[in-house]
């Protein structure tokens, strides 16, 4: 049942393997009958649902912390469904994970035992702040539509940052990028973001501020449940996008802030129109401009033909001399004025065509850009979408080459 045990002691050994040493620690585990059966309370944190069925997560107290695995057969029989912060009585046995060298403990049955004391922190402050009116509906702000600076409060070595960074620059290439880095996990990670808040919030400069943060935790997102962060997102004269954790979390400061993305990605998208659903409405206006040329035009053609209609039935030749030079000068004057119209509103069209033609494919192969395609015409946008061996088109500004991918 336990080979090792007729193996020799570690005095008669020279060298053990990694996995030697790792299955004589598991059953040392494993022999100690105490361990077999035992109960553990602690706050459950990192709560994962695998597709398979299997919960993991870790228990943890005040000063430790423990793996937990429960697998599916014993998870269906659970008569509650526990989550993240869920203080628990848990039952089982204490083993060592051979692959990842650590002990844990493998539970079989699981009790609530109310809720842990980060949880109940995040409810008592969650009451209090909306019994005072900071997640009111009538303090919410007002997104811009068409921002010309967005500022960005977020660790600077962050992968949210770089995420928010690439959609912003796909989006919308026009809009200024602001960033206020700090400590977004840990004790002095609250201050630091509330600095950072009050440096971009003072400034005249910025349209829209996202607090950022990648997923953890209810520990790793704690800064975000810190009443002064709560307090400084509220008082902010600039409107505030929150784009903390994945979106099945939530914090404090997603409930005071004026918009909540479920995604620090989500909250790039929410801050800045997509440059590309510009054009048709660009298309329109022109459109419009030309529709109101010719109503201008006809309207003025039939104004002239009722004028000629009244000088020929008054019919006396000095009245009608006069009338009709009248009519020509109201005609000259007219044609005058419409020109002037129509060279306004071709100028305002030449610009518009400008600055549509500025984002143009064309224009961004003469700035440098380039369009890979595969033998099959698809456009290439991701590196997934490249195999090592496969002839590729690229398209620059003034032509096309070919090219294979090697690596």
């Amino acid at each position: 049942m336990f080979p090792f045990l007729n193996q020799p002691t570690r005095e008669d050994r020279s060298v053990w393997s990694v996995s030697e040493l790792t299955a004589y620690i598991r059953e040392m585990f494993e022999l100690d009958y105490r361990l077999q059966e035992i109960e553990v309370t602690g706050e459950i944190s990192n709560f994962t649902r695998a597709a398979s069925g299997h919960l993991y997560f870790t228990l943890k107290d005040g000063a430790s912390q423990i793996k937990c695995v429960m697998w599916r057969s014993q998870a269906e029989r659970l008569r509650f469904r526990p989550g993240e912060g869920d203080a628990v009585l848990a039952r089982g046995r204490i083993s060592v994970y051979d692959a990842g060298g650590v002990y844990q403990l493998y539970a079989e049955q699981l009790q609530p035992a109310g809720r842990g004391d980060l949880a109940v922190a995040f409810e008592r402050l969650k009451e209090t702040l909306a019994g005072e009116g900071l997640f009111d509906a009538e303090f919410k702000q007002s997104i811009p539509r068409l921002p010309h600076k967005i500022g960005i409060v977020t660790s600077s070595g962050a992968a949210a940052l770089r995420d928010i960074l690439n959609i912003l620059q796909r989006r919308n290439p026009l809009v200024s990028v602001l960033i206020a880095p700090t400590l977004v996990q840990g004790e002095m990670a609250p201050a630091q973001i509330v600095r950072a808040l009050r440096w971009l919030d003072g400034r005249d400069d910025i349209d829209t501020i996202i607090i950022a943060r990648g997923g953890g935790s209810i520990e790793d997102l704690w800064a975000f449940n810190d009443e002064r962060v709560a307090r400084a997102v509220f008082a902010a004269r600039h409107p505030i996008i929150s784009g903390v954790g994945h979106e099945t979390d939530f914090t404090i400061t997603d409930f005071v802030a004026d918009l909540r993305a479920p995604t620090p990605s989500a909250a790039a998208e929410l801050a800045v129109p997509d440059l590309s659903n510009i054009q048709p409405v660009l298309q329109e206006f022109a459109e419009s401009m030309d529709r109101t040329m010719q109503d201008v035009i006809v309207m003025r053609r039939e104004s002239l033909r009722a004028r000629a209609q009244m000088l020929w039935l008054l019919n006396p030749r000095r009245t009608v001399d006069a009338d009709r030079q009248q009519v020509d000068a109201i005609t000259e004057r007219l044609g005058r004025a419409i020109h002037r119209i129509y060279e306004r509103q071709t100028g305002r069209l030449g610009i518009a065509q400008a600055e549509l033609m500025a984002f143009s494919p064309e224009a961004a192969l003469a700035r440098g850009f380039a369009i890979v395609r595969d033998v099959d015409g698809r456009v290439i946008v991701n590196v997934d979408q490249a195999r090592s061996g496969e002839q590729i088109l690229i398209r620059v500004s003034d032509g096309e080459f070919t090219a294979q991918v090697t690596k």
